[in-house]
């Protein structure tokens, strides 16, 4: 468990002006609780559990981790880095990555970070198995052990010089014959299995090497709008016949086919207009079941957008038990889903401490997951199925601050445009020892999700808490376009990307101000990527905001439509319009065009290694404000790219923002050091 630190919250709560309150929240807390966890994996004997961990402390190098259990019959385990030297395992298809690791029979395969090249890992033997490529342009992800055929399946992208954009397929990599591990580090050429969609994902064998299971889609098409399931058989050479569609569409999208030990087909599919679970009893006729018809469950989402590769909703443990998380209205669940395809299956709400989960993995009795609360941060944790108990492995962050400095979020439900309404974590300020001056409402910080479809989260987050605890509200907008409200509510957004979402956030503030929970002229507004663009949408296109901090966000609609890498490079099509076509819509919603409305500071972080957001839309944006004489900062990062990884620019980020917001209020707060504001008035 996380220790939880209690020695500071001994004072009388006295009457201090909001947003400067003394906190024991630091910055470098923070930063240490930004341990990046994803990926949990059992290996095949269910007993092996590995996961990565992105660390802060090494520069954002990703680390997977093994916990093996002892051999002794004392139940003990322990835990060991798999990396070698500098290595780092972290994917590059689709550049967002994911499934940068698969593990079956004590054996790892993962792509190094540094050449993209698949290796091999057993024990402390590595051995590169994929050929080596210059310009490190083959990139491999999402892998799936066949050992009907010595083959590893996974997701192969390549970028060709000259070519309007990589391709991708489903292709194999041969295993090292018999399980030998050469000094040859030459590597395979890999073998193209599927191609001809523009994206695919999710390469699952069944248990007898007969049937391959696959994801695919075209542009436009995000996964989430939709996507589709394929079948092949696959003869005893290890080519694939008889490939036939058997769920989704361009109006439907399927998450995470996965199968049952004894040849099941699970997948989750949204034509219903929620993520619901369905199986294929039989591959070999294909008719899809439904798994959950009680209506009570209609309107939950038993899935969540595919923006990397091999996330998980559930685990199957048996042909007659499985293991589901679902999101009901923003709020994460367990369930045990009880298999009788003769009586009809069964959903049992699972009693726990956590609101969130996520990478469910099946093991012997027992399933991992990253699950996390709005009092316990992101953990590894296994639940017991047989004790009924969770037991936290591995926290992302090592001390915790005294609950007392703990502020809980309340969902909240408010009026938004079209006689709609959307939803939103509201954080209030949170101290033991201050209280807020007689009469006073706090300032405010309006939170942005990125993606933009994407979700707000519920579990803790110390960033959040660095804000309350000195007096600051907090709000996490579920606006319009977010994830866990169904396919209609994920829909508001389309062809209203830069409206519906800064409306809602519009909205939002309105709602809490009239209640008496913020201030209305001191509210700021933060996000990045997508939601930087909310952002600079919101300061450009409304006088709501007065300050706000653009996370490597978007202010220019176009150049992200030209210059953006290919999972993207038609995203923009369903939010905004098809380009060039509407290319007068991407110069009306784009902030860059209307700078002479904007009125307000902006402080921007930007990493310059970033090819998902580049460099040069931040730089625009903070140009032109110096030109018109609004207060503006940039931070930018050599060596970062699309988020930040390294612990000394997260640390900076946060009191950077802080600095700005505070200076820009007019609050008197204690600071360690001060950033460069251009225009600012003193």
């Amino acid at each position: 468990m996380p220790e939880v630190k209690s020695d500071f919250a001994s004072q009388i709560a006295t009457e201090t002006a909001s947003g400067a309150w003394p906190s024991p929240i630091a910055a470098e807390q923070v930063a240490r609780g930004a341990l990046r966890l994803s990926q949990t994996v059992y290996d095949s004997d269910g007993e092996a559990l590995y996961w990565l961990e992105g660390r802060p402390s090494q520069g954002g190098r990703s680390i997977l981790v093994k916990r093996a259990k002892s051999s002794g019959g004392d139940h003990s385990s322990s835990n060991s880095d798999i990396n070698q030297g500098e290595d780092s395992i972290r994917s590059l298809v689709h550049e967002y990555g994911g499934g940068a690791f698969g593990v079956d029979g004590g054996e790892v395969a993962y792509s190094n970070f540094a050449d993209q090249r698949v290796y091999l890992a057993a024990g402390t033997k590595h051995q590169a198995i994929s050929a080596a490529h210059p310009g490190n342009t083959h990139r491999y992800a999402d892998y799936c052990f066949d050992r009907s055929h010595n083959r590893l399946l996974c997701v192969l992208e390549v970028h060709t010089a000259g070519a309007s954009e990589p391709t991708n397929c489903i292709a194999s990599v041969a295993l090292p014959a018999g399980g030998s591990y050469s000094i040859d580090q030459a590597g395979e050429e890999p073998v193209v299995l599927a191609s001809g969609f523009d994206f695919y994902s999710s390469p699952r064998i069944s248990p007898d090497g007969r049937h391959l299971a696959y994801l695919c889609w075209r542009h436009p098409n995000m996964p989430w709008d939709g996507c589709e399931l394929y079948l092949a058989d696959v003869d005893k050479a290890g080519s694939l016949h008889n490939t036939r569609l058997v769920a989704g569409g361009p109006d439907c999208s399927v998450f995470q086919p996965q199968w049952s030990p004894q040849g099941k087909l699970f997948f989750v599919a949204d034509q219903s207009g929620y993520w619901q679970p369905q199986v294929i009893c039989d591959p070999t006729t294909s008719e899809v079941q439904p798994l959950v018809t009680n209506p009570a469950y209609a309107e939950c989402e038993f899935g969540q957008p595919m923006w990397g590769f091999a996330q998980s909703t559930y685990a199957v443990l048996s042909e007659t038990l499985a293991i589901f998380a679902f999101n009901r209205r923003g709020i994460w669940s367990l369930a045990r889903l009880e298999l009788d395809f003769t009586n009809g299956h069964k959903l049992v709400e699972i009693d726990s401490p956590f609101t969130e989960f996520s990478y469910l993995t099946a093991g012997k009795n027992r399933v991992a997951m990253l699950a996390a609360s709005a009092s316990l941060p992101q953990c590894v944790v296994e639940y017991d199925l047989q004790s009924g108990a969770f037991n936290i492995i591995k926290s992302a962050a090592g001390e915790l601050p005294d609950k007392a400095y703990m502020s809980m979020p309340q969902v909240i439900e408010f009026p938004t445009a079209g006689g709609k309404t959307a939803f939103a974590f509201y954080y209030p300020p949170t101290n033991p020892n201050c209280k807020s001056l007689a009469g006073e409402a706090p300032p405010l910080v309006v939170k942005c999700h990125g993606g933009p479809t994407g979700g707000a989260s519920s579990s803790l987050s110390l960033g959040i808490q660095y804000w309350t605890s000195r007096g600051f509200a907090i709000v996490d907008v579920n606006y319009g376009g977010s994830t866990g409200f169904g396919r209609e509510y994920r829909k508001r957004l389309n062809d209203n990307w830069g409206v519906v979402d800064v409306e809602d956030c519009r909205n939002c503030v309105e709602y809490l101000v009239e209640s008496g929970l913020a201030d209305a002229e001191r509210v700021a507004i933060t996000g990045g990527s997508a939601g930087g663009y909310t952002v600079l949408c919101a300061l450009t296109f409304t006088d709501t905001f007065k300050a706000g901090a653009s996370h490597y966000g978007i202010g220019d609609l176009e150049a992200l439509a030209r210059d953006t890498h290919k999972f993207e490079a038609r995203y923009l099509d369903n939010l905004v319009a098809p380009y060039p076509a509407g290319r007068d819509l991407y110069i009306a919603r784009s902030p860059i065009n209307h700078v002479d409305k904007l009125n307000c500071p902006v402080i921007f972080f930007q990493g310059l290694d970033d090819k998902v957001v580049p460099p040069n839309q931040a730089e625009a944006m903070v140009n032109a404000l110096k030109a018109k004489g609004i207060p503006v900062a940039y931070i930018a990062y050599e060596g970062e790219a699309h988020g930040f990884r390294k612990a000394e620019n997260i640390i900076r980020t946060i009191e950077s923002e802080y600095y700005f917001f505070t200076r820009i209020f007019g609050i008197k707060a204690d600071h360690s050091f001060e950033v460069q504001i251009d225009n600012l008035i003193t």
